[in-house]
């Protein structure tokens, strides 16, 4: 379970149970492991580990400095904020009380040990594809876990977000469950990609647009979507925006590394590549790539605007100045050290968000630490309309061509930059 890039930070109610429910749930438990050797239970639990590591479970479960899974890192919406809670087999604290029937309904249907619907941050969607073997396997190395006694903020939801009898509308409107089934046609490698992508990696989580209730647009699937601030990049065939340049050992090299020709990782995708994709197997890997190059680039696009000449002068001199040392004078970047900007699909990209906050609050800080080496240092002295017009000409010299950013945009940046740090 993890949240992506992502709208994906996982939240599940730790309620109590009453001891009639328990010692049900206890029996269920012991029969289903029972039916295990050692050697099977050691199997599965290993297993499991390499699933929750797919699914990125930990970025989400785990609060900067605290113990694993022990929850309590916040997620910010639309609505508010989210904290993930404590997934570790803690009885009082965490979902150690937790049967295998209610961890499968959690993935599968969106509903906590009591029945009780969670919010549409615990991607469940997507985990409602993932199989029950592959469900009960991760169950299975969470229960392996030390207990962890922690018990999460409350969530800061205002009404009406905070009754969740509200959220039976939004599964009508937006969910549907059912596990993965294999594209006839399709090779075993391509399906297991879209096994990956579509379910345990639920990356249409964070690259994916959302309504205005916070559902996924499916008529846009995959062509990326605005999270805390980061556009979470168009997987899509787009040669401009997305991926229709980049081949499958790019993919690959990607998310193996944080890094390839075409960019590097920052944001909640830098986190993504460290705790997740890094360490899964590079077959998993490559047949994730197939998939995602299978996608078709959408048929069509926001129009660009040309932004200014004054614009584009003032951009240049401040690029000139700041930039040019590490990104180089016709933005092709310096290889395996610092990313192009000419062509890249993130400066392409029709939401400017990413690269806002590049500018103004850098790419590797602590709470944001870029994939390898320190990332990108920030610019916090720039002025709101300097951000705008040296994001301007980044986006369109060099072959580039995205509309203008404005100085209102980045104070708005700005301004949320400064929030975020203020409420740690």
């Amino acid at each position: 379970m993890g949240m992506r890039r992502r709208f994906g930070v996982a939240v599940i109610a730790a309620l109590g149970l009453t001891m009639t429910l328990s010692a049900c749930k206890a029996r269920v438990d012991i029969g289903t492991q029972a039916a295990l050797s050692p050697e099977q239970q050691a199997a599965q639990i290993e297993r499991g580990r390499y699933l929750a590591i797919a699914g990125d479970c930990a970025a989400c479960h785990t609060r900067a400095g605290g113990e694993a899974f022990a929850g309590g890192r916040g997620l910010e919406t639309p609505f508010g904020v989210i904290y993930a809670p404590n997934i570790t087999p803690d009885k009082q604290t965490g979902i150690g009380n937790w049967s295998t029937a209610d961890f499968r309904r959690a993935l599968h249907h969106g509903q906590d040990d009591e029945g009780k619907n969670l919010y549409p941050a615990f991607s469940y969607p997507y985990y409602a594809r993932v199989t029950d073997e592959d469900v009960d396997a991760i169950h299975a190395y969470i229960n392996s876990l030390t207990p962890v006694s922690y018990t999460a903020p409350k969530n800061g939801l205002g009404f009406p977000f905070n009754i969740r009898l509200s959220l039976k509308g939004w599964n009508l409107l937006h969910f549907r469950s059912g596990v993965f089934k294999p594209t006839a046609g399709k090779s075993a490698e391509w399906n297991r990609g879209a096994y990956l992508v579509e379910g345990l990696g639920h990356c249409g989580a964070c690259h994916t647009p959302k309504n205005i209730m916070g559902g996924d647009k499916n008529g846009q699937r995959l062509q990326g979507g605005v999270l805390e601030g980061w556009f979470a990049s168009d997987l899509t065939g787009d040669k401009k925006t997305g991926l229709g340049n980049w081949t499958e050992q790019d993919i690959v090299d990607f998310l193996k590394t944080g890094a390839n020709t075409h960019s590097s990782a920052y944001g909640g995708m830098a986190e993504v590549v460290r705790l997740s994709t890094s360490k899964m197997t590079d077959e998993d890997l490559k047949a994730m790539a197939v998939y995602l190059k299978s996608q078709p680039a959408p048929t069509s696009r926001p129009t660009s605007l040309a932004p200014s000449a004054a614009v584009m002068a003032q951009g240049k001199a401040l690029y000139d100045k700041g930039c040019a040392d590490c990104h180089v004078d016709d933005g092709s970047g310096i290889p395996g050290l610092y990313p192009p900007l000419a062509a890249n699909a993130n400066v392409n990209a029709h939401d400017p968000s990413s690269i806002l906050q590049i500018v103004i609050d850098g790419s590797g800080h602590p709470d944001n630490p870029a994939a390898f080496g320190e990332g990108m240092a920030a610019f916090p002295t720039l002025k709101n309309a300097d951000v705008a017009a040296v994001a301007t000409y980044i986006r369109n010299s060099w072959g580039n061509k995205a509309s203008p950013v404005i100085a209102r945009q980045a104070g708005e940046m700005r301004a949320m930059v400064n929030a975020r740090k203020k409420d740690k």
